[in-house]
């Protein structure tokens, strides 16, 4: 069988194996191995957007919702999330997390904003708890809203900041 149909779609990493560090030498998914890393504060900040119709989010401001409190419920979403990333995503390692904030702000029209900084001490970052607290939070806002409208969109969602590691600290470049 030739590489191409094995592979139709093209999704076979195309780097050297060496270099790719959730791949074993047998080209198989592994969790990488951290215990050799030293231990260090870090963070990770994201965020994601729902835009909504005005209405809706009027009545999420309003505490109107027939479900309930909106964002309590959302940020208890993302709280949990973030603890259970390893759960969701199968290479990340479980972390014991030092805390999570989950903040919530709009543009006063049809765009609900969701932040969450989570943090740790140990040997791998936060990004992925922060990213899926963030998305977990959205999709529990639109599970909550979706009797008023099913037309609401998530995202984008990005990584807005890291601190701590080997690879050192990252903020988010916004476009001009």
């Amino acid at each position: 069988m030739t590489d191409e149909a094995r592979d139709p779609g093209g999704l076979k990493p195309q780097a050297d194996q060496a270099t790719l560090t959730h791949f074993n030498s047998q080209g198989r998914a592994r969790m990488v191995d951290v215990s050799e890393k030293p231990e260090t504060s870090r963070s990770a900040t994201a965020r994601t957007t729902v835009t909504m119709q005005p209405s809706t989010l009027e009545q999420i401001r309003q505490g109107r919702v027939g479900k309930g409190d909106v964002l309590a419920v959302a940020q208890v979403a993302a709280v949990m999330a973030a603890k259970k990333t390893s759960d969701w995503i199968p290479m990340c390692h479980p972390l014991p997390l030092t805390g999570i904030d989950v903040g919530f702000s709009d543009n006063g029209r049809d765009e609900l904003y969701i932040e969450a900084t989570v943090k740790t001490k140990g040997q791998t970052g936060v990004e992925m708890e922060a990213l899926t607290a963030v998305s977990a939070a959205a999709l529990t806002v639109y599970d909550m809203c979706k009797a008023l409208e099913k037309s609401m969109q998530i995202g984008p969602t990005l990584l807005l900041a890291k601190s701590g590691g080997k690879s050192g600290d990252y903020t988010h470049q916004a476009e001009s």
